[in-house]
């Protein structure tokens, strides 16, 4: 008897069914780095088109979470998108080194103690040992880059650039010095940048304080009355009760009414809409009695006295006042808040701190001198009730400003600091503001609802202070007059020497330099070195310079930044604003902005819930190939969400991709593309219409999702292709002809040549997103072991006719839908039993004309396409099936019930279609 399994087309491929992810990449990555593959592909890629994706710098400091690995995953996937497109687009990754964490983290392991200089040296080599390790982790996740040279803000040249790029931004005209009140945390000892600040949840007290009037005759006036008898005040409300000592001011809102009420406490102002609240809280609404009302405008100008101190409290009109909550009176201390410093300029009034850098009273002040602010709180409390002038004491839970590494609260604190002015007309005579709206006008925003977030960000940000007092980061190299506070001249040319000692010996060549170096000695009596160095966000924000514009395999602008959504207030706006003060535009093209990992409840990574999922847990145990995977899948514009389950999920995803690869593999072993290639022209209909599906997908993704950055979207046409158009539809017609044809003939060559064009185009577009398993199924299908899915654009499938590829694809989308009612139709044959496989049944069609015709077009073939032994076709005005169980005999081969089984001699299990094609010429097939 012979062995039928021996005569059919079975082929193995060396592409796994399971990938063994976690095991086998490590060593991928480590050969793909020994045969220097990055580099190869700068070579292969030069001459070609740019595309300059700028990393926004993670800081060095701890592990990589699971946002990093989503915003690295999602660079890489856009880095080798376009690579596939046919760009040059080299990625460099970036860290900012600089910066108070770092200190913080050196004080901790080596104390305070010790000459700056070393210490300085420390925060270095802390920096270099959190760079290897997150280096590590970032290759680990396949993300493809010059890893060799990265840049580093702590690199001596472009710790040298960021000097240079203040130095433009002075001789711009942005830059200047002023006391005003910043955010200042009293454990950094410095101001913040509004990056830098996060809001919670803090309970804070809540007082009513009466400011007495002065003069009751200018009071009545204000209230239209003939006289005024007896005290009068002015009622303020604060939950910051140690700002009083600063309290120069009472802002009232001009277009606010105000009525003055008599009450056993005297005759109080208040505003209207909070006049009956206010008087409950007092306890003093029984009795009381409104002698008149006025607007806040006719208040301007009137004196009251501070409540505990010996000053002269004037009355302003202030557009920040609100009838919110309160009283409608706001105490207003310019030292400690951004809105009183501001109306309080408006009038004339000098700005008064009482609070040092510690968050402590100075010596001048009664009672709280050498107290921190918050000790100073019952203190100031107490003094108020002393003094009759405390009408309420409550507590308030509240949103407060809170500094985002220590997680204490902020203050408000006026300081000497250097600022880059948002409405200063600059040098060229245009406002930084304006300039920063017209970039934002001219910048592509993915999601598009970042632009309204951005816009609304820079209409209304204040200043930027750009000083810090701190000791690990970018000096800001100027000299400064010791009397009156201005810089040097020749600013601009000795900040260009120091610039060049910079380069050569890093920051430290500031802080040892000593000015006799660079100043005569009649300038060295008159000038110190300025000791602030610059906010770190400045350091980053300036890498547009220091990085795009020093690298040769770089350009300016950057097509994209792509950071997740804090980074509008962040990197984002530094960015823009260092390359508008300098070179008059966004230093980039488009932005992406991505959104925060949460667990499948939608709460934050934490691990007090215990809910954190660490990248390196993921590639250990499923491979980095599934975290990309997930992360290309999720839609990134919103919150990404992720757990065991879902990484579960995406497993099955990624077999069902792998199936489809290992079936397509495994069938292409035996051909050779240039030896058993056919024509387009000459090959069977269905394999034509597998051509145009698959370029179709490939049209799609290269032209529509991958450059707006739609990576789920192209996850999930990869996945229906595989399943649907190749499983379920292609490949599942298709297994006969591969399987039974003879191994040469043009039937199985035919549909080797779509499988291979197929295959090649599916590795190509998956290869962004999985690169791992491209680069696996690359090896079987490409130009050998030194070949790689990153030196090939993408595939070029051969030309078909518009007209005749049009009709083609009508009259096979009729044969699916025939197809599925076929399937339903012998749906309860299978039910009860009555057949197993689709092959056990034939069917008779009922179908209009048209595809009536498509499907008698195929003559012979239809059993094929639709996977039954018989097929009858009729016209009629809808489609119907019957399906009835075959009567014929099963092929031991091919498995088809027919009735010419055992009509060949010596095949008498076979039928006469299996026989020839073990024996003659091999059947022909045409359209199936």
């Amino acid at each position: 008897m012979t062995d039928y399994r021996q005569t059919v087309n079975l082929l193995d491929t060396p592409f796994p069914m399971r990938g063994d992810l976690a095991k086998r990449e490590p060593g991928w990555i480590k050969s793909w780095y020994e045969q220097k593959r990055y580099q190869k592909l700068r070579e292969k890629a030069a001459g070609r088109p740019k595309f300059i994706l700028h990393d926004g710098p993670p800081y060095a400091n701890g592990d990589i979470h699971i946002g990093h690995a989503v915003n690295k995953i999602l660079k890489d996937i856009i880095i080798r998108s376009k690579t596939l497109a046919g760009f040059d687009a080299p990625y460099v990754p970036g860290w900012d080194c600089h910066g108070l964490p770092i200190e913080v983290m050196v004080e901790k392991l080596h104390g305070k103690e010790m000459p700056m200089a070393r210490f300085r040296e420390l925060c270095r080599e802390y920096a270099a040992e959190q760079i290897a390790r997150q280096k590590r982790d970032f290759i680990r996740l396949g993300v493809l880059g010059d890893w060799d040279s990265p840049y580093l803000t702590m690199d001596f040249k472009t710790e040298a650039d960021t000097v240079r790029t203040l130095g433009e931004i002075y001789r711009a005209g942005y830059l200047y010095r002023g006391a005003k009140p910043v955010q200042f945390c009293l454990d950094c000892g410095s101001s913040l940048a509004e990056a830098e600040v996060e809001y919670k949840d803090k309970v804070s007290p809540a007082i009513d304080v009466a400011y007495r009037f002065k003069d009751n005759a200018a009071l009545a006036a204000a209230f239209g009355l003939p006289e005024l008898a007896g005290e009068a005040f002015g009622v303020i409300w604060t939950t910051t009760p140690w700002t009083l000592p600063a309290s120069q001011a009472v802002s009232a809102g001009a277009d606010i009414v105000y009525q003055l009420t008599d009450t056993v406490k005297g005759k109080l102002v208040l505003a209207k809409d909070l006049a009956e609240d206010a008087l409950q809280r007092y306890g003093l609404a029984d009795g009381a009695r409104v002698l008149a009302e006025t607007a806040g405008a006719k208040l301007e100008n009137l004196h009251l006295a501070h409540p505990f101190l010996d000053r002269d409290i004037l009355l302003l009109n202030g557009s920040h006042v609100t009838t919110e909550a309160g009283t409608g009176l706001v105490h207003t201390a310019p030292a400690h808040g951004v809105e009183d410093f501001l109306v309080c300029k408006q009038y004339g009034i000098e700005l008064y701190n009482p609070v040092n850098a510690e968050g402590r009273y100075i010596a001048e002040v009664p009672r709280v001198a050498g107290l921190t602010v918050w000790a100073a709180n019952d203190v100031i409390i107490e003094w108020l009730a002393e003094n009759a002038r405390l009408l309420a004491n409550g507590k308030i839970e509240h949103s407060y400003a809170h500094c985002w590494r220590h997680k204490t609260p902020l203050i408000y604190r006026a300081t000497g600091q250097w600022f880059i002015g948002m409405d200063k007309a600059g040098t060229a005579g245009n406002t930084l503001r304006n300039r920063a709206l017209q970039a934002v006008d001219d910048t592509e925003f993915f999601p598009a609802w970042g632009r309204a977030r951005l816009q609304t960000m820079i209409e209304g940000r204040p200043d930027w202070v750009v000083s810090r007092q701190r000791f690990w980061g970018t000096p800001m190299t100027f000299f400064v007059h010791k009397e009156t506070g201005e810089l040097h001249p020749d600013s601009a040319g000795l900040l260009e020497q120091v610039a060049q000692r910079i380069e050569e010996k890093g920051i430290e060549a500031w802080f040892a330099l000593d000015k006799s170096e660079l100043l005569s000695a009649e300038d060295c009596a008159q000038y110190d070195k300025l000791t602030d160095t610059m906010d770190v966000w400045f350091d980053s924000g300036s890498t547009h310079f220091s990085v795009l514009k020093q690298r040769e395999e770089l350009a300016w602008p950057a097509d994209l930044y792509l950071e997740g959504s804090d980074q509008h207030r962040g990197w984002f706006q530094s960015s823009m604003l260092t390359g508008c003060a300098t070179l008059g535009r966004a230093p980039y093209k488009q932005l992406l902005t991505h959104g925060f990992v949460v667990d499948q409840n939608g709460r934050k990574m934490s691990k007090s819930i215990g809910n954190v999922v660490a990248p390196q847990e993921v590639y250990n145990e499923f491979g980095a190939d599934i975290l990309r995977l997930w992360t290309a899948a999720t839609d990134y514009s919103g919150e990404l969400a992720i757990s065991k389950e879902i990484l579960k999920r995406v497993t099955e995803s990624y077999r069902r991709l792998r199936n489809t690869l290992r079936f397509l593999l495994a069938n292409l072993s035996d051909f050779n593309p240039v030896e058993d290639a056919v024509p387009q022209a000459d090959m069977v209909e269905i394999d034509r219409y597998a051509l145009v599906m698959a370029r179709q997908l490939q049209e799609r993704l290269a032209g529509d999702y991958y450059p707006r950055y739609a990576f789920h979207l192209a996850v999930q046409d990869i996945v229906n292709f595989c399943s649907e158009d190749l499983g379920a539809f292609y490949l599942d017609i298709l297994k006969d002809r591969l399987y039974t044809t003879r191994a040469d003939s043009h039937a199985r060559r035919s549909a080797q040549t779509a499988l291979y064009h197929i295959t090649r185009s599916l590795v190509l577009l998956m290869a962004p997103i999985l690169c791992f398993t491209a680069e696996e199924a690359w090896a079987i299908i490409g130009g050998g072991e030194e070949d790689s899915v990153l030196f090939h654009t993408l595939h070029d499938f051969p030309a078909m006719p518009a007209a005749g590829e049009a009709e083609l694809v009508k009259k096979w989308q009729a044969v699916r839908e025939v197809r599925a009612a076929v399937t339903a139709a012998i749906e309860p044959l299978r039910a009860d039993k009555s057949v197993g496989s689709s092959l056990q049944a034939e069917v008779r069609i009922a179908a209009p004309a048209g595809t009536a015709a498509y499907l008698r077009a195929l003559g012979a073939e239809l059993r094929f396409a639709l996977l039954v032994s018989r097929a009858e076709v009729r016209e009629a005005e809808a489609l119907t099936v019957e399906a009835a169980v075959s009567g014929g005999d099963k092929c031991e081969r091919c498995w088809h019930y027919t009735d010419d089984v055992g009509s060949t001699a010596g095949h008498e299990t076979v039928c006469a279609r299996c026989a020839d094609n073990i024996d003659g010429t091999g059947e022909q097939r045409d359209y199936v």
